[in-house]
């Protein structure tokens, strides 16, 4: 189905990809919640491989129990092994696996590509292997060409496109693939592109891509530009997105051919599911019939969505790029719905003034946003209210009233009545049923038919359809008469109604129609159960062998180092680079750098980066890299990977692949023509090893030296705290102008710059070095090792290579390197993510 088809409920038959809501489970109750209130789906995580590790989630042991729940509700099931698979692991994820479609699990989304190449090499080797592959976000999929790419070599059922994209770049996904499609249109918004997040890696050596998010783009931020600090006011919270609200955004998703609806939210409560699953429901219904949404979510639907969880909210990227619009810098935690602001104060009472419709009633929890910290912020629950007056306990509120002041806003973050609403909601659950999909057809004078594809099945009515006199038969009037199925274990789920006009039937025959075509789909299912062979568990999974390694520890070992300024190139190469890497913020200027290199008497090749995300109109960027005439080309993401897998240029698969282990490094060094690939950085020394017993050595290079880049991002600081304006059109180009940081709670100040996408990246400013393991990892055969320059001078990036060449050639000690680096440039060198945990 086209972008451009005028979609609805009505006009899709049995087969056609319809709509789906799938709504999150953190555990049993939240499932409950969102089968009450209309989910076709819900998406769930078990105890290991699973990005939201602090949700309750379920285990191995529940997962039967919680499937037939949800089949017999006709709701499906899909699992998240959203994370990275290390080789350690790969063993124990496959039997995951095989326990998840024992249990009758639909799908499972997955972000580790080597582990959905087994789950597909699997379906195709095993009938019994029933479980749907989809592609997790964190696959990081932006464009037709990473969706290209991706469906070359995995048999996926549907995939989930980055949070960043707009309406547009959507549609530029739906109208150049067959994969069904799943966007994200409500909750937390994370500000880095998922799976190219590093921060929480970085500081606290709890990796995201491993489910232990320790959201620090939550926390505040003091901007530093120049070395001078500016003064924001109460805008300290720089990296926090507001929650996304799509909900006026579904008619256009479904005019785009969009599949899957996604609700995040497997932390939240089970109220949170019930109220944003209920709402979500009624905008999909209303635009698959092509009706309004206002017409079907009240203003009562909106309130619970901020009620239950809201910092604020945004379209997101939807509507094309807002930098303001997405992180106001005010806060970065749950509010709720702004009620207004405070006009005057005494001891126990405050006025305000009304801004929108929020109820305030007895009970009401609230707080009073002055632009504090919040642990500092005031708040409590409310004891009267006159009109625009409130009254406070003093012992409840605990509020310090000579702190309370004129232009301070509130906001009411908890409604008791509300919560009791949902409560219910969530309890009523639908009774068990199964969907049918019924098509009616017939002529005057002849019998009406109606049929059940699913079943094969269909029945003829006892009397012959008539010319109606005064009530015909009507689409609305078969629906409702069809749809009463109560206690047979079935639901209506759509009638197509394919009669001419002004035909009637008794009533009586049409009810009579219904009970026997409920009793014919029940004798098909009968003999469909007894003909059917007894379930049979797949085969376990044996995973492919690799081919052996060939490097020896006594190989020269290689240093190729990353430079990010033109000035930076001849200390490089006179430091004794073997390679060098460009990575500029404008891809313009390539063809300069190039140009420097090569007119270096130590000339090496050279290879230029590309961006780390490609979206649908940014080919233009790999010609730009092709005309440069480099030696090859450093691939970061899965659209360039497509895009450069036939180029005469020779291709280095970079960090933000995410090899974590051999299978993802064997598919990728063989789909995208890969001459080697950099280990990912969430792995550490030990699994470093395991990966390079694995798999060849001379598959891979090691970065030893880098500053971490923590947040990838669409949202770009420097747009929204330095300039007046929206986006890269009217924003001045500050990140031209100015050398910024980012200064954390702890004092530590992280450098920020922004790409060719005007995408920023907030680098840690700390460097880290696994120059004490590098003999451990020579001895394993791994010959090629990586140095990432920063914004060091050319003097300083000449004493750091030579430095490192050094320790490759065997002239400087590990503990040298790190003392005189530490000493002569300050950088506060570290083992981070190398060290084992």
């Amino acid at each position: 189905m086209t972008p451009d088809d005028d979609m609805t409920l009505s006009s899709l038959r049995p087969g056609d990809l319809r709509p789906e809501l799938l709504s999150p489970a953190g555990d049993m109750e939240c499932a409950r919640a969102a089968v009450a209130n209309g989910a076709d789906a819900i998406y769930f995580g078990l105890d290991r491989f699973n990005a939201r590790l602090r949700a309750d989630n379920f285990t191995l042991d529940s997962l039967p129990e919680l499937m037939r729940f949800l089949h017999a509700h006709g709701v499906k099931g899909y699992v998240t092994m959203n994370t990275l698979i290390f080789t350690s692991e790969l063993k124990d994820a496959l039997d995951y696996l095989g326990h998840l479609n024992a249990a009758g699990v639909d799908g499972v989304i997955v972000q580790d590509i080597g582990l959905a190449r087994c789950l597909t090499e699997w379906g195709r080797q095993d009938a019994a292997m029933k479980l749907e592959l989809h592609a997790s976000t964190q696959m990081t999929l932006t464009s037709p060409a990473g969706l290209g790419f991706a469906s070359g070599f995995l048999d996926l059922k549907q995939a989930v496109l980055a949070r960043e994209l707009s309406l547009k770049e959507i549609g530029e996904c739906t109208r150049h693939t067959d994969i069904p499609l799943e966007v994200f249109v409500h909750g937390a918004l994370c500000v880095a592109y998922s799976g190219q997040c590093l921060t929480s890696e970085s500081l606290g050596q709890r990796s995201a891509n491993r489910g232990e998010c320790a959201q620090a783009c939550r926390l505040p931020y003091t901007l530093i530009v120049n070395g001078k600090q500016v003064p924001l006011g109460e805008k300290r919270y720089l990296l926090s997105p507001q929650d996304l609200c799509a909900i006026d955004r579904i008619p256009d998703l479904v005019r785009l051919g969009v599949k899957s609806y996604k609700i995040e939210g497997r932390l939240k409560s089970p109220e949170y599911v019930a109220a944003v699953t209920a709402a979500y429901r009624k905008a999909l219904d209303a635009a698959c019939a092509g009706l309004p949404v206002d017409g079907m979510v009240t203003a009562r639907d909106r309130y619970a969505l901020e009620m239950v969880f809201s910092r604020g909210f945004s379209t997101g990227w939807l509507d094309g790029t807002d930098h303001p619009r997405l992180t106001h810098g005010r806060h970065g935690k749950k509010r709720g719905a702004y009620a207004g602001v405070i006009v005057d104060s005494g001891q126990g009472w405050l006025d305000i003034r009304p801004e929108g419709e929020v109820p305030l009633a007895p009970g009401d929890g609230f707080v009073i946003d002055a632009g504090e910290d919040r642990n500092e912020e005031q708040g409590g629950r409310i004891w009267k209210v006159q009109r625009n007056r409130l009254f406070f306990h003093g012992k409840a509120s605990r509020i310090d009233w000579n702190r309370v002041k004129p232009g301070q806003k509130l906001w009411k973050t908890d409604d008791p009545a509300l919560n009791a609403e949902l409560k219910k909601m969530r309890e009523h659950l639908p009774e068990a049923a199964t969907p049918l999909h019924l098509t009616c057809t017939g002529a005057a004078g002849e019998p009406l038919t109606v049929s059940c594809p699913e079943y094969g099945c269909s029945v003829q009515s006892a009397q012959p359809l008539q010319t109606a006199e005064k009530r015909p038969l009507t689409p609305e009037t078969l629906e409702q008469q069809l749809g009463r199925l109560g206690g047979t274990g079935f639901r209506l789920a759509s009638c197509e109604c394919r009669l001419p006009q002004g035909l009637m039937l008794p009533l009586s025959v049409l009810n009579q129609t219904r009970r026997a075509l409920v009793e014919r789909i029940q004798a098909v299912r009968q003999e469909k159960a007894a003909s059917a062979p007894p379930p049979r568990l797949p085969a376990p999974f044996a995973l492919p062998a690799l081919p052996t390694g060939t490097a020896a520890p006594d190989t020269s070992p290689l240093l190729s180092v990353l430079c990010r300024r033109v000035e930076q190139i001849p200390a490089a190469l006179d430091s004794g680079a073997d390679a060098v890497y460009l990575d500029f913020e404008d891809i313009r200027d390539y063809a300069a750098g190039v140009e420097a290199v090569r007119e270096n008497e130590k000339y090496a090749p050279v290879f230029l980066a590309t961006p780390r995300i490609q979206k649908p109109s940014e080919t233009g960027y790999f010609k730009l890299m092709e005309r440069a005439e480099p030696d090859g080309v450093l691939i970061r993401n899965l659209g360039a990977a497509q895009y450069f897998r036939h180029s005469p240029l020779r291709r280095i698969g970079d960090f933000s692949l995410n090899v974590a282990n051999p299978y993802s490094a064997a598919i990728l060094k063989e789909q995208g023509n890969l001459e080697f690939l950099t280990i990912s950085y969430d792995l550490n020394a030990g699994q470093v090893a395991d990966l390079l017993r694995s798999a060849p050595p001379e598959w891979f290079e090691l970065t030893l030296h880098q500053h971490m880049p923590m947040f990838h991002m669409e949202h770009c600081v420097f747009c929204t705290f330095l300039s007046g304006g929206t986006s890269y059109k009217n924003c001045g180009r500050p990140c031209e102008q100015y050398r910024v940081q980012l200064r954390d709670r702890v004092g530590q100040l992280h450098p920020l710059l922004a790409d060719a996408g005007c995408r920023n990246t907030l680098f840690n400013g700390r460097a880290q070095t696994g120059a004490g393991f590098f003999r451990d990892f020579r001895r394993q055969g791994l010959s090629r090792f990586r140095v990432e320059l920063l914004d060091d001078s050319p003097d300083k990036a000449r004493l750091l290579v030579s430095r490192y060449r050094g320790l490759l050639d065997g002239s400087c000690t590990a503990a040298r390197l790190i003392r005189e680096l530490d000493v002569a440039e300050q950088l506060g060198t570290t083992e981070g993510t190398l060290r084992p945990r």
